[in-house]
């Protein structure tokens, strides 16, 4: 009986509809009465989560597909995502996805395919066939570019950042035959990286050189995200006819302004997290996921913040 008030606790603390789908599902013989249908789980894991746009975007997508699934969001600490993991796969979760700074600690719980492996990091779980780790953040930048219609084969790629996100971007596009540089503060990191995905690494001291020269300027670090962040990069240096792709998405960084008024063609994150995210719903659900929707859906949402 201990473990029946078990399960109740934990339903009840995730969310209601959680605690729905956990009573139909996962306990039928529970005396709890619902009038909600039967609701598959989904959830992002992060620390901090609170900011994150997928619940809309996700939740969105699930909308349009006709599918009976709720996507939450839940703040996990680094040091209880084992449990966090296990825990949401003895309840029935169909999936999760996975935010700072869970992204490499995940490497510990779950069975990564090749291309999470190599990137040392995971951003999506899936149950059913064991515990899977996969990393669609790199897929997911390439598709924004080429929904842009950008194809990087042959094109020189200044890629800036060496952490998780930049060393996802930077092999998904040396994989698709790109020329890719890559400028880090701390230097020995831009060399490791780039020697791991083929490419040339430089300080940002370096970037003086760099960027007048790359046909896409990709700013893979978080720098720009608050307002008062310093500029990475002197507006100057910009050219009319770059493609500069700044992964940030909830405002329109300074590196975009300088960039745009020098003429050259910016994109913000949006696309990357839309694509990332779709990635994702196709690897759950093996549903193509509604593109639209889902960055409707986001843009919706910074609209409204």
């Amino acid at each position: 009986m201990q473990n029946h008030k078990n399960s109740i606790t934990i339903a009840a603390i995730l969310h209601p509809l959680a605690l729905s789908y956990f009573a139909l599902h996962t306990h039928p013989y529970l005396p709890i009465k619902t009038n909600l249908p039967p609701m598959l789980v989904y959830a992002v894991f992060g620390d901090p989560v609170e900011h994150s746009l997928s619940p809309a975007m996700q939740n969105a997508a699930f909308s349009a597909l006709g599918l009976s699934a709720r996507y939450l969001a839940f703040r996990v600490r680094r040091e209880r995502l084992r449990d966090a993991i296990l825990g949401a796969e003895a309840m029935g979760f169909g999936g999760l996805n996975l935010t700072i700074p869970l992204k490499e600690e995940a490497l510990k719980v779950v069975e990564p395919d090749e291309n999470a492996a190599a990137m040392g990091a995971v951003n999506t779980v899936a149950f059913g066939d064991g515990i899977r780790g996969y990393n669609t953040d790199g897929l997911g930048a390439l598709r924004a570019l080429e929904g842009a219609g950008v194809r990087v084969a042959g094109m020189r790629v200044l890629v800036i950042g060496a952490g998780g996100a930049a060393k996802a971007i930077a092999r998904q596009l040396a994989l698709s035959g790109a020329e890719v540089s890559i400028a880090n503060r701390d230097r020995q990191r831009a060399l490791h990286l780039a020697a791991a995905v083929g490419g040339r690494g430089y300080g940002l001291s370096d970037l003086e050189g760099l960027v007048p020269g790359a046909e896409v300027v990709v700013n893979a670090t978080s720098v720009g995200m608050r307002e008062g962040d310093p500029r990475l990069v002197e507006g100057r240096l910009f050219r009319e006819g770059q493609i500069v792709f700044d992964i940030v998405y909830n405002r329109e960084t300074e590196l975009l302004q300088d960039a745009a008024r020098a003429g050259a063609r910016v994109m913000d994150g949006v696309p990357m997290l839309v694509h990332q995210g779709a990635l994702s719903i196709e690897i759950w659900t093996d549903r193509k996921a509604p593109i639209d929707v889902m960055e409707e859906a986001v843009r919706e949402e910074l609209r409204n913040r």
